[in-house]
């Protein structure tokens, strides 16, 4: 047996020449992606994906193929074209798993007027818009639309439908956003046949206009081609598939494409108390309540403790300039010894009332002020203003007191009696007449007796004066 083993091994080695040696096939070459086996960093076309900082979740990281987590990322605003190779050589079965590949990629978007815009360009020997950019603004109507495509005829004119997507697809007319807008111009190509026309340099000319242009391969796709058609750098907007069973797979690369990356839901944003996120991977922080932003535009500071409601202040907080505070009570209430609680004092016994008259204590540590008798309360409710002086007593009357308002009076006497010259005090009438002198008495009675001796002598002159008519009419 062992004599036979020589033979043995010659004969192995014959059969180990005659096995075919591997070729290099086109995946080798540089400047192509298999799918699962794309390079460091995140997004193709521009930016790499920071790392997901240590100890925080992150979902998708590291997995294959997988997409950012929900709501880490949010996809960026576009204008995004689908040109879609519909030729023969793709079967029923297979278009229908591009057309699932568009889908999960808009599942992957952010539909709307504002958001991202889609439309779909059909191909083969001739050209179809499916519809425009500005024809469907959700996703469930833009599904369905994709859903009803069907496949054309022969040929691949890769660069007549490039040319028709910058011509028709890509204009304001049709729903694309003006230069102004800054929105991304993206177009994916997906084919899997060798062009029938020139593509390099309308490729060239649609990228110059500001598009974006992504090619994908899938089995027997011209390599050079995607390489023509693609935008710069090739590893990141070149992919291949090897059949059209797992180009559904390459939806999450383009959602990490697409995506713009939340440094508030990653935990990257640095913000001492609040991240606010602005869509488009930008954010900005905020502070607390009582805090203001500092100038580093992370951290905060104090500008209010009052406002935090910590401060433990039974009634009043009061902000220092230091950043502190102190408690302070209602009027009425002391500061207790902790500084923080208030008690409610008698500021009628402390004599810090300011009433002119009389502190009254009211509850709850309050009190009012009021007046004597024959005075009213000022409108500064404390000071008292005289309303009755008779009412006060000191109005010197010997008998009555008349108030005649506004503060004054005037004093009268009883019956039987007259006020004297000084206003205040009263004499008894009878004996006022007994002062009157006898003298003044005999003055009254010549006076009398005068009057009657005029009135006898006037009554006689008339007499007289009657008579004496009569005479001259009878003579």
């Amino acid at each position: 047996m062992l004599r036979h083993l020589p033979g043995l091994l010659l004969l192995l080695w014959q059969l180990l020449l005659l096995l075919p040696r591997a070729v290099p096939g086109p995946l080798d070459r540089p400047g192509f992606l298999r799918l699962g086996t794309r390079g460091p960093g995140g997004s193709p076309g521009r930016r790499p994906a920071p790392a997901a900082p240590t100890g925080t979740p992150y979902s998708g990281a590291g997995q294959h193929g997988g997409a950012r987590g929900a709501g880490v990322c949010k996809s960026m605003p576009l204008d995004l074209v689908f040109i879609i190779d519909s030729s023969r050589s793709v079967r029923p079965l297979e278009f229908t798993k591009v057309k699932t590949f568009i889908s999960r990629v808009i599942d992957t978007l952010d539909i709307g007027p504002a958001d991202t815009r889609v439309a779909v360009v059909n191909y083969a020997s001739t050209v179809k818009i499916e519809f425009h950019l500005q024809t469907h603004s959700d996703k469930q109507s833009l599904k369905q639309a994709v859903a009803r495509i069907t496949p054309l005829s022969t040929g691949t004119m890769s660069g007549l439908a490039i040319q028709t997507a910058m011509d028709e697809a890509f204009t304001v007319e049709a729903g694309a956003r003006g230069p102004a807008s800054n929105i991304p111009k993206v177009a994916i190509i997906v084919t899997d046949g060798r062009p029938q026309d020139q593509v390099n340099e309308v490729a060239a000319r649609a990228q110059a206009s500001g598009i974006e242009l992504y090619a994908v391969g899938v089995d027997r796709a011209d390599m050079e081609s995607l390489r023509m058609m693609a935008s710069e750098p090739l590893d990141e907007h070149v992919f291949y598939v090897e059949t059209y069973g797992v180009i559904e797979k390459l939806s999450s690369r383009f959602q990490e494409t697409f995506c713009a990356l939340d440094p508030c839901a990653l935990g990257t944003h640095q913000c001492q108390h609040v991240c606010v996120s602005d869509g488009e991977g930008k954010h900005h922080c905020e502070c607390s309540q009582g805090y203001s932003l500092n100038a580093d535009k992370k951290t905060c500071s104090v500008i209010n403790k009052c406002a935090l409601n910590t401060h433990g202040c039974e009634h009043i907080c009061v902000n220092d300039r230091n950043g502190s505070y102190h408690c302070e009570c209602y009027e009425g209430y002391t500061l207790n010894e902790d500084r923080k609680t208030c008690s409610a004092q008698d500021q009628c016994a402390l004599g810090t009332h300011d009433c002119q008259h009389i502190c009254v204590n009211d509850r709850a540590g309050s009190h009012h002020c009021e007046c004597y008798e024959g005075y009213t309360l000022n409108e500064d409710k404390k000071t008292c203003s005289v309303r009755d002086q008779c009412a006060l007593g000191s109005h010197g009357c010997q008998h009555i007191c008349v108030n005649d308002g506004a503060a004054s009076y005037h004093c009268d006497c009883y019956t039987g009696y007259t006020l004297n010259e000084d206003k205040k005090t009263c004499s008894a009438i009878a004996e006022a007449r007994r002062l009157i002198s006898t003298e003044d008495a005999c003055a009254c009675e010549a006076t009398l007796a005068f009057q009657d001796k005029v009135s006898s002598y006037l009554q006689r002159l008339n007499t007289k004066h009657i008579l004496s008519g009569r005479f001259s009419a009878s003579a």
